[in-house]
């Protein structure tokens, strides 16, 4: 039988996990894209059920891709724009549980059906998204976004 209590315990540990992975994988690197490369290829290798981990990084007033696994993507997305524009212009994490009942979602991959976007904020300002998509409906629950956000927030000191 499913046991939501042990699955949730278990999940938060492996996002404890991955969270100290990342920081040993980062903390003596300065290079930004690398350390992006890095945090898409592990969240990549950690998470099941997913078709697309990335970064959208502000550039010009707009997200511009940046390091990421899985199908090719949209290159520009503008502020307010699809669930990564909308995260980042509201500066607040946006988890879809239908993308295709969101309101002008942006469809890069046609397989995706759920998408977790976590704006990466450096003081006060937002410099860039994780973005995560799944070919499952209502993928994303409350726990992966406090994890993912506390992800983003150790990763925010090293780009």
């Amino acid at each position: 039988m499913f046991n939501v209590e042990t699955y949730s315990a278990s999940t938060e540990k492996n996002y404890d996990l991955v969270i100290k992975q990342l920081k040993a994988l980062i903390e003596d690197e300065k290079n930004s894209i690398a350390n992006l490369s890095n945090a898409s290829a592990l969240l990549n290798q950690f998470l099941d059920r997913i078709n697309w981990v990335g970064f959208y990084l502000m550039e010009d007033g707009e997200l511009v891709l940046g390091p990421f696994q899985g199908l090719p993507a949209c290159v520009r997305i503008k502020l307010g724009k699809g669930v990564c524009g909308t995260a980042a212009s509201k500066k607040e994490t946006v988890r879809v549980e239908d993308v295709h009942a969101f309101p002008g979602h942006i469809a890069c991959d046609a397989a995706s059906q759920s998408e977790i976007v976590v704006p990466i904020l450096k003081n006060g300002n937002v410099i860039g998204v994780l973005d995560i998509d799944s070919p499952e409906k209502n993928r994303f629950d409350e726990l992966d976004q406090q994890k993912l956000e506390e992800f983003v927030e150790v990763l925010a000191q090293y780009i």
